[in-house]
């Protein structure tokens, strides 16, 4: 089948098809026409890629993973270092998920404070936006 095809059996554009292909993903064969010629394999393979992205694998992870995989899930087979691939990914997704709340937990303090300051500090906030924007009426920078 062509890419158009596998595209619309997949519903993944035919850029990111070319996308998996230039990682590795997929491997089409050439036409004599030099089109893109994939297998219905290849169906299977498109669906194993997006299951894997979503699970927070990278391409590079996933060229590595596909190997090991069967069906549309996929299921993994134990390849060797394979879990090890997924417990450094897992460990990575875990220390981004933990920056992600220190930042979310450092904003919230800046939220609250500024929120408990907003009756005192309303009128200076305003003259500054207003100045900085060149507003008409602002009053002139000292």
């Amino acid at each position: 089948m062509l890419i158009g095809e596998l595209s619309r059996r997949t519903g993944i554009q035919a850029h990111l098809l070319r996308y998996y292909e230039a990682k590795g993903l997929l491997r089409p064969a050439r036409g004599s026409s030099g089109y893109r010629e994939y297998t219905d394999d290849a169906v299977l393979t498109v669906a194993q890629i997006r299951k894997l992205l979503q699970a927070g694998l990278s391409t590079e992870q996933i060229a590595y993973t596909l190997p090991c995989a069967t069906g549309a899930d996929p299921e993994l087979e134990p390849c060797s270092e394979l879990l090890d691939v997924l417990r450094g990914r897992l460990r990575a997704l875990d220390e981004q998920i933990d920056t992600l709340r220190r930042s979310r937990q450092a904003l919230s303090r800046y939220i609250e404070a500024t929120e408990r300051r907003a009756p005192d500090a309303a009128p200076a906030c305003e003259a500054a936006a207003l100045e900085s924007a060149g507003a008409p009426g602002a009053p002139p920078p000292p």
